[in-house]
């Protein structure tokens, strides 16, 4: 029952989070917000688990691999998301952050000895061939110019970067690593990070208190970061980094149904295709096989 609410939530408030990105574009870069949120995340978590006195200190072992956790995703994993969406449409990132599917499972099975599911297998490409189906219209007026291979490069980095920091939290959890510290520790990491990058490119740190900008940051952060993630990255220590990852598949569909009551969206044949495919793989998926939560806490990520 956990695992499903953790999944539910998980798909919810990541399908809902580009609405309260609409609300912080314009006056203020992207990446800036992006520190906002993570800085504000790191301070609430931090202090939560100050009040309730929760361990906090670990060896620099443990540290050097929360740092790289939090660089790879709550860092680069973002800042390249941005960059990219300056070329793409979100359509289109979406389709290619969705290839996180193929690469968790492959990446589990090179660091974790995960082996492959075929139940998980068959579920990836049924929900893939359904991403493609919900965005045929922005995949048909891709071209591949300057841009839009930028733009595609940068993707598929980001997207590479999310799945090798799902890997790194599957082995932190595994070496014993709470996942709430560990946020903590990897949010602050990744937000020095982020704001280093902002430094060095000459971003300007402005910020709107409009109650737009103000409500969504803080719903980016408490819901967004806090609460997805720790649902998220439970899962991936729970049921594996690749079924985890299948969430992705679903936030288009959250994100659909919210357009279509905010922005008027109108379903197609393709559309409706494309859904059905994504929620039959998920059901495929989910369904119950020999021990894929025990093959991710018995193996180890050898460092």
């Amino acid at each position: 029952m956990e695992n499903l609410i953790f999944y539910t939530l998980t798909v919810l408030i990541w399908g809902s989070t580009w609405l309260a990105i609409k609300f912080q574009l314009g006056t203020v870069d992207p990446l800036i917000s992006v520190v906002y949120r993570f800085s504000l995340a790191a301070a609430l978590l931090m202090a939560w688990c100050v009040i309730n006195r929760l361990k906090m200190r670990f060896s620099p072992r443990d540290h050097a691999f929360m740092l790289l956790q939090g660089a790879l995703l709550f860092g680069l994993n973002y800042w390249l998301f941005y960059v990219a969406e300056l070329h793409l449409t979100s359509g289109l990132a979406a389709v290619i952050f969705s290839t996180i599917v193929v690469m968790n499972m492959v990446n589990a099975n090179l660091f974790l000895k995960t082996p492959f599911d075929p139940k998980v297998v068959a579920g990836g490409a049924l929900g893939l061939v359904g991403i493609l189906f919900v965005f045929k219209p922005e995949l048909a007026s891709f071209h591949f110019g300057d841009n839009g291979m930028k733009g595609m490069v940068l993707c598929l980095v980001a997207t590479y970067s999310a799945s090798l920091g799902n890997i790194i939290s599957a082995r932190n959890q595994k070496q014993g690593l709470p996942i709430i510290q560990t946020n903590a520790y990897g949010m602050a990491y990744g937000t020095i990070l982020m704001l280093m990058v902002a430094l060095v490119t000459g971003k300007e740190f402005e910020l709107v208190l409009s109650t737009p900008y103000v409500t969504a940051l803080v719903y980016l952060a408490v819901f967004g970061s806090i609460v997805a993630f720790g649902c998220y990255l439970s899962l991936v220590g729970r049921i594996g980094a690749d079924r985890a990852a299948y969430a992705t598949l679903l936030f288009p569909i959250v994100a659909l149904l919210i357009s279509t009551i905010w922005e008027n969206y109108h379903w197609t044949g393709e559309a409706v295709i494309g859904v059905t495919l994504i929620l039959l793989g998920n059901l495929l998926m989910v369904k119950k096989s020999p021990g894929p939560a025990l093959r991710v806490k018995e193996s180890g990520l050898h460092s």
